[in-house]
């Protein structure tokens, strides 16, 4: 299954790691990069443009480095993926940096490191995250008719 996932990434310090990202998409099979982020002034055009791609993608990848904590607009678009009730992945992009979450994550919202095992198991968990859980008919339990009372017809 090929997920469609939207990267958030800083613009100014890491667009080399998106252009990585969308490299590796080709290469796994096991996810395409539906939309990105976007440069120009934070408009209310824009933010609908943003709101629009996200909600066309399936989950949300941010790309964390070391000014993520300090990227406006990533923090827009994680406002706007929460708000959609997307699945989000971190990546910590960066291993010889010391990279941060953005703002508006949580102190347990976990970070992980970037590899294609480790990207692909985050993207196929939280589908299955997602999904309603299916119970085999054998196992549903069966809920007897309630029994007439005395006197009533």
């Amino acid at each position: 299954m090929t997920h469609r996932i939207f990267v958030a990434y800083d613009l100014e310090h890491d667009r080399d790691l998106c252009d990585r990202l969308q490299e590796s998409s080709g290469n796994q099979g096991v996810f395409v990069v539906s939309g990105g982020s976007q440069g120009g002034e934070m408009t209310e055009s824009w933010e609908r443009r943003t709101h629009t791609q996200i909600a066309a993608a399936e989950q949300v990848v941010i790309v964390c480095g070391e000014h993520t904590d300090e990227c406006v607009r990533i923090a827009t678009e994680l406002r706007i993926a929460k708000e959609l009730e997307k699945p989000i992945v971190l990546l910590w992009a960066r291993r010889e940096a010391m990279c941060k979450k953005p703002s508006g994550t949580h102190a347990n919202d976990s970070m992980y490191s970037w590899t294609p095992d480790v990207l692909r198991d985050q993207l196929v968990a939280n589908q299955r995250k997602a999904q309603p859980p299916v119970v085999p008919e054998r196992l549903k339990r069966v809920v007897p008719a309630p029994k007439p009372v005395e006197g009533e017809a």
